[in-house]
């Protein structure tokens, strides 16, 4: 389990990140259409999980516009951002915001936040996952994981950059 810090107070997740090397855990999460998809769908593609407590913070909404942003940068990488917002939401954000280089799916009926060891487990936001990004390559392996110590931070979008860069 990690601890983490939201407003000051220490927070738990269950677990850990997966770790770099390993096989990426599989996951079905809900799209806007409330399709179930999974690690699958995404077969032969590098896959950057953008993992946030909800789209409707600040800090949520700023990483997927940054994610957005630098998607067309990215070969043969689609961009995920998995929050536990329901699909009709994050819908309703991405066309608002008119993002269209990410991709946001929902983990409200899934097991994503315990699989990959980042679902808040104490305080006020239990239940929602920690600000956190795994970077899968084509072939299903984690290339890179990132935990933001404090929910309200942003991430270090440079070194997720880089990582892509070596693989």
């Amino acid at each position: 389990m990690a601890i983490i810090t939201f407003q000051n107070h220490p927070v738990t997740t269950c677990g850990e990140l997966p770790s770099v090397g390993t096989d990426a855990p599989a996951f079905s999460l809900a799209n806007n259409e409330l399709e179930d998809v999974t690690l699958q769908t995404y077969a032969g593609k590098r896959k950057i999980l953008s993992i946030v407590p909800s789209l409707d913070t600040p800090t949520c909404a700023a990483s997927a516009r940054k994610f957005n942003q630098k998607a067309a940068s990215f070969d043969n990488t689609v961009i995920l951002v998995v929050s536990a917002d329901l699909p009709f939401a994050q819908c309703r954000f991405c066309d608002t915001e008119g993002l269209d280089g990410v991709e946001a799916l929902s983990s409200f009926r899934s097991s994503f936040g315990s699989d990959y060891g980042i679902e808040i487990v104490d305080g006020a936001l239990a239940g929602l996952t920690a600000r956190a990004v795994v970077v899968i390559d084509e072939h299903n392996k984690v290339i890179y994981t990132q935990l933001a110590p404090e929910l309200a931070h942003e991430l270090d979008y440079e070194d997720i950059i880089n990582a892509l860069k070596v693989h």
